[in-house]
């Protein structure tokens, strides 16, 4: 098993590359829910994950509930500035997912508010409305993977 980052609509190439990168880095999985934001073939974001693509074990969807169906067994955790509870405040598991919205708006409210108790949030000050998308991704992951004990890494 592994544990999985979710991009649900990401725009910026950026991000995703870097986020692969992580991924890469982590052997974490990475599931990439459409419509994106650019194309896969985009320069810049082919940049940011450098020569790492070919070791990401990456996946399409067409819709959030698509994916959610494939894995209706596995748990999913929901990152977001609304939530009540800490990323820190769970013990992880192995196969767990963690799903993150687009960069301008994050993930829809219904989805906040029928999962309210996996949202899962950074502590941070009030003069940021919220850190960076690979950031938060690679800070959430590697607080999962030290609790598993850093599966698979040296």
């Amino acid at each position: 098993m592994a544990l999985h980052i979710v991009l649900v609509e990401p725009e910026i190439p950026a991000n995703t590359g870097n986020i692969a990168r992580t991924c890469a880095a982590t052997n974490v999985h990475l599931h990439l829910v459409r419509p994106l934001g650019f194309n896969t073939d985009d320069r810049t974001l082919k940049r940011a994950g450098l020569d790492y693509w070919h070791s990401v074990h990456i996946e399409y969807y067409d819709s959030f509930a698509e994916l959610r169906d494939r894995y209706a067994e596995s748990r999913f955790f929901y990152a977001t500035t609304k939530a009540d509870k800490r990323y820190s405040d769970f013990e992880y598991r192995d196969g767990d997912f963690f799903v993150f919205g687009k960069e301008t708006k994050g993930l829809p409210e219904p989805l906040l508010a029928a999962n309210r108790e996996t949202c899962i949030r950074m502590p941070m000050t009030d003069n940021v409305r919220s850190l960076n998308l690979s950031n938060s991704a690679a800070i959430i992951v590697y607080e999962a993977l030290r609790q598993l004990d850093y599966p698979g890494m040296e």
